[in-house]
C-alpha cells in the first residue's frame, strides 16, 4: 500500500473513494469548463513546455545531470499536486495507476454514477498515430461534455454505455493485452478508466522514456505456480513489460516480480493456472515499489 493510498484511499486503495468520482466534488472544484478546455486543446499537449524546455529532444536533455534533475523534478511536482488544478493546458494532479480486471471492476461497479459512463476514442493514440480505437470510458461530468468534442465520438460504436457493457467492454480490452489504468482528471477527482497500449500511452511513456514518475504501478504482482506450468509461452506476449521469461532448463516460464506491473493480463494467456496475481505487499523484495 502506497503513502497517498494510506492517506486518501479506501479499503486501501485511493481509486475506491466514492467521493472522488462524484458529481458534487467536480462542481465544487469547477472542473467543467477545465475539461472541455484541456480535452478541446489535448493534441497539443506533446507540444508544450515542460519547466521551460519542450519535448523535442527531451531525452537528451534529461540524461544532462542537472538539467535532467530539473526537469524530472518540475514534471513530478506538477503530476502529483493536491493543489486546486486551475491551468487545463498543464497536466497538473493527474497521475494514474495501474490496475488489474477485478479491481476495475469494483470501481465501475461501486464508484460510478450509473448514467454517467461513455465510450471514448484513445487521445493518445488519436495524438501520436492517428489511430482511432474507443478503448477509453469515462464518466461523471465528461459525459456531460463529450458532445462538444464530436472527434473522440466513436463513429460506429455506441458511446453512452451501462455499466454492464463497461465491464464487458474493458474485460475484452484487457484480453487484447491493453493496460487497465485508472487517473485523478485533475485531483481529487477521478473520471477516467483507460485501456492503454504501450507505447502509445501518454501517460506511460514519461515514467517508461524518461524514469519520470507519471504513473505508478499496481498494488499488485503476479506470481508463478511453477508445478502447474506446462510451458506453453502464450503468457509471454501478452506481457508489455518484459517481465515474464521461459527458463529453457526447467522449461517453465518465470516472472520477474522487480519488473512486473501487476496488470494480471497474463492470467488470460494461461490455460493452466500457471499463474496467479498477489498483493505487492506480501512480496518483501518489491513491497512499497511502486
Amino acid at each position: 500500500m502506497c503513502d497517498h493510498c494510506l492517506e486518501h484511499g479506501t479499503a486501501g486503495k485511493w481509486y475506491f473513494n466514492a467521493r472522488n468520482y462524484s458529481k458534487e466534488l467536480a462542481e465544487e472544484l469547477d472542473l467543467r469548463e477545465f475539461l472541455l478546455e484541456q480535452y478541446k486543446t489535448f493534441e497539443a499537449m506533446q507540444i508544450r513546455k515542460l519547466a521551460g524546455f519542450s519535448a523535442e529532444g527531451l531525452g537528451y536533455k534529461i540524461k544532462i545531470p542537472i538539467i535532467g534533475r530539473i526537469v524530472k523534478h518540475s514534471a513530478e511536482k506538477m503530476l502529483h499536486t493536491q493543489n486546486p488544478s486551475r491551468n487545463p493546458f498543464k497536466a497538473e494532479g493527474h497521475i494514474g495507476q495501474v490496475v488489474p480486471l477485478d479491481d476495475a471492476i469494483a470501481i465501475l461497479e461501486n464508484c460510478v454514477e450509473e448514467n454517467s459512463i461513455i465510450l471514448k476514442y484513445c487521445m493518445c493514440r488519436f495524438m501520436h498515430k492517428g489511430e482511432k480505437e474507443a478503448c477509453c470510458i469515462n464518466f461523471g461530468i465528461m459525459s456531460e461534455i463529450i458532445d462538444k468534442l464530436p472527434r473522440f465520438i466513436p463513429e460506429d460504436d455506441k458511446f453512452r454505455i451501462t455499466k454492464e457493457e463497461a465491464v464487458e467492454k474493458f474485460t475484452g480490452f484487457l484480453k487484447k493485452g491493453y493496460i487497465g489504468t485508472i487517473w485523478y482528471g485533475a485531483y481529487p477527482y477521478i473520471n477516467n478508466l483507460c485501456a492503454c497500449k504501450t507505447p502509445m500511452c501518454a501517460g506511460f511513456r514519461p515514467r517508461i522514456d524518461f524514469g519520470i514518475n507519471s504513473i505508478f504501478k499496481a498494488e499488485y504482482v503476479v506470481k508463478n505456480i511453477p508445478d502447474n506450468c506446462q510451458g506453453c509461452k502464450k503468457c509471454i506476449p501478452m506481457c508489455s513489460f518484459g517481465a515474464i521469461s521461459f527458463n529453457e532448463i526447467t522449461k517453465r516460464t518465470e516472472v520477474d516480480q522487480t519488473v512486473c506491473w501487476g496488470c494480471g493480463n497474463c492470467l488470460f494467456a494461461c490455460s493452466y493456472d500457471a499463474l496467479e496475481i498477489v498483493p505487492r505487499s506480501e512480496i518483501p523484495e518489491i513491497t512499497g515499489k511502486y
